[in-house]
């Protein structure tokens, strides 16, 4: 009797052990087919931003739905408050920051990044007309940015230019800020070029670009977790494929009439 004791209890250690391999192969064939949410400023144009049907649309949106297809995975992009981006990407609210991120060295410091796919230049913009010929005509004057920005990150680390100021506005979104230079309650905002040329564009006699960029001249990149590494090189390896068959400059030419990709 104790020898059948045994035995079936052998037989159920076997059983089980057997069951929990399959179960961690079904939990890891699960992960690699997760759906994978971006999060995102929506009101960030061209680079991800809602249409006039409430849509999410944009260049960052159509490079993020093709990998996703080539990855065999579904997509949802996450409208999230930009300055608190890191804690959303870090608590696991999100899993990927895609949306015109510049790569900084600060940055790099709580996420890990995909290769550099665009530049990414701040600039200046001021009302047609203004007197505001580049940086050393802000003295005195008001300026504006969005909050959490590759622009405030720089302006912070420019004592000289925080000094010469006579006030800084910040805003939730580029697209604020903007709007707020038309209505004139600042004198210039400093932005990324992408959406400040993209902005200028719909009201082309209203606004200028100083060509001279303020602060170093960065990249554009998607933001990982820091030990999220599989998912980084995932999404690495079909983003290499899409520039070699030419589905990146494609996109890119949709967005901007030519290829500005790296």
């Amino acid at each position: 009797m104790k020898k059948i004791i045994a035995l079936f209890m052998l037989v159920m250690m076997v059983g089980a052990l057997v069951a929990g391999c399959g179960g961690n192969d079904v939990k890891k064939e699960d992960a690699s087919k997760k759906k994978i949410v971006v999060g995102l400023d929506d009101n960030f144009p061209p680079m991800g931003f809602k249409d006039e049907n409430d849509k999410i649309v944009g260049f960052d949106i159509d490079l993020a739905n093709e990998a996703a297809k080539r990855l065999g995975r579904e997509v949802e992009f996450k409208p999230i408050d930009w300055s608190s981006k890191e804690a959303e990407l870090s608590s696991g609210r999100i899993d990927v920051l895609w949306n015109g991120l510049n790569i900084t060295e600060k940055r790099k410091e709580n996420m890990l990044f995909s290769e550099p796919y665009m530049e990414c230049k701040q600039l200046i913009f001021v009302p047609k007309g203004s007197p505001i010929q580049g940086e050393a005509d802000l003295k005195g004057k008001v300026i504006g940015m969005q909050s959490a920005s590759t622009a405030e990150e720089n302006f912070e680390a420019d004592t000289n230019l925080q000094a010469s100021i006579k006030e800084v506005k910040k805003y939730p979104d580029c697209i604020a800020a903007m709007m707020d230079m038309e209505a004139g309650r600042v004198d210039a905002i400093i932005t990324d070029e992408i959406v400040g040329r993209y902005y200028m564009g719909k009201s082309p006699d209203k606004f200028v670009a100083l060509e001279a960029p303020v602060g170093p001249v960065g990249d554009f990149g998607i933001g990982f977790r820091k030990d999220d590494t599989n998912l980084q090189a995932e999404v690495q390896k079909v983003l290499d494929e899409m520039k070699k068959d030419g589905t990146t400059a494609k996109i890119s030419t949709k967005w901007f009439g030519k290829d500005i990709t790296k």
